[in-house]
């Protein structure tokens, strides 16, 4: 009989372990406007230490893979965007509210006229110059270059760029390695690759990455990226860049 009852104990305790462990994976929330306390839907919540994401729904609520101090980044357009860790109190009690904050944004008026357009097509194309940027392929790497306009300088730069490992990329690769690694889990999320998709400001980057925003041009342009791409590309394609850039790093660290 004793050991009957120490053999149901031990089932139990398993039980309930498991149980806990479980419920530990997962957070529940709701987010609504601050001023309003309307629910906002379509609102991108990502767990920086999983690299998972998801979106709020039509009531504002969501859920998501996270455990105790993990850091969420919930961004919307429209709002400031906002960092929250996950506490003891908020997976015990299974949901938390979060507010979000409306940006104050001041619209100017913007008069472009960088190459004095005719509006007359025919005029219009011979005053735009062509700008065309160039990758080079090199031997034992899997992915070129790119260098930028087509000069022999412009070879040169992406030689030294590779091959002197005391630029800014060992600096940089050298002591993220933990951060790195997560350029593939990113990708192989859905919710973020889509959200990154349709980004341009660098902050989900930098923040998945725990590096400032202006340190991403830099990076950049050591990968010998042409100032063309840096501007326009989203960040899912500057996140395939530094992505490329990386593993070809470790290639030549090998």
């Amino acid at each position: 009989m004793k050991y009957l009852v120490a053999l149901l104990f031990f089932i139990f305790s398993i039980t309930a372990f498991s149980q806990q462990t479980i419920v530990s994976k997962r957070v529940h929330g709701t987010i609504v406007n601050g001023t309003s306390t309307f629910p906002l839907s379509n609102v991108n919540i990502i767990n920086i230490n999983k690299v998972k994401g998801t979106i709020s729904n039509a009531r504002g609520n969501f859920d998501i893979d996270a455990e105790v101090n993990d850091t969420l980044h919930i961004t919307m357009i429209g709002f400031q965007s906002l960092r929250v860790r996950v506490t003891n109190d908020w997976v015990k009690e299974g949901n938390a509210k979060i507010e979000l904050t409306e940006k104050a944004i001041a619209l100017e008026e913007v008069v472009v006229r960088k190459y004095n357009l005719t509006g007359y097509l025919e005029v219009d194309t011979k005053l735009i110059p062509d700008s065309e940027n160039f990758r080079y392929s090199i031997s034992g790497l899997p992915q070129g270059y790119e260098a930028g306009e087509y000069s022999p300088k412009a070879f040169s730069r992406v030689m030294n760029s590779i091959f002197n490992p005391a630029d800014m990329l060992y600096n940089f690769f050298g002591k993220k390695p933990k951060e790195l690694k997560k350029l593939k889990e990113m990708k192989k999320d859905n919710t973020v690759k889509a959200l990154l998709e349709t980004k341009f400001d660098r902050e989900t980057i930098a923040v998945l990455l725990g590096i400032d925003k202006k340190d991403i041009p830099e990076i950049l342009q050591h990968c010998n990226y042409s100032e063309a791409f840096i501007q326009t590309a989203n960040d899912l394609q500057i996140l395939d860049a530094i992505s490329q850039c990386y593993e070809q790093y470790k290639v030549l660290k090998k």
